[in-house]
């Protein structure tokens, strides 16, 4: 079995954060053919996710995300380029609810 480890720190707080795993999780679903379970906590969330040959959970907090995923041997073999791929989406998510934070006003 092959191991996928993916750390990313954010500025967005948790809930934000959720609206964005939530994203990751219905793109998933849909593009991958994922079965996908949130479990929601006072201070993180955790999203199950499985099918054919994966299995991990994506742990959504404030100020992280912090994906696992075990690969079965068959796509075992294909696992950088599996890896490459939830970064990229999940990179992209971040950026673009970055761009939708609205600016701190400045002290006077």
């Amino acid at each position: 079995m092959a191991d996928i480890r993916i750390h990313r720190e954010h500025q967005l707080g948790l809930p934000k954060a959720r609206k964005v795993a939530w994203q990751w999780a219905e793109d998933v679903e849909k593009n991958f053919d994922m079965d996908c379970t949130v479990i929601e906590g006072d201070f993180s969330d955790t999203i199950e996710f499985t099918r054919s040959g994966v299995k991990g959970t994506l742990v959504v907090a404030a100020d992280h995300f912090d994906l696992n995923a075990k690969l079965g041997f068959l796509l075992g073999a294909f696992r950088h380029t599996i890896e490459s791929e939830i970064e990229r989406n999940l990179d992209k998510l971040l950026t673009a609810s970055a761009r939708k934070a609205p600016a701190k006003k400045a002290r006077k």
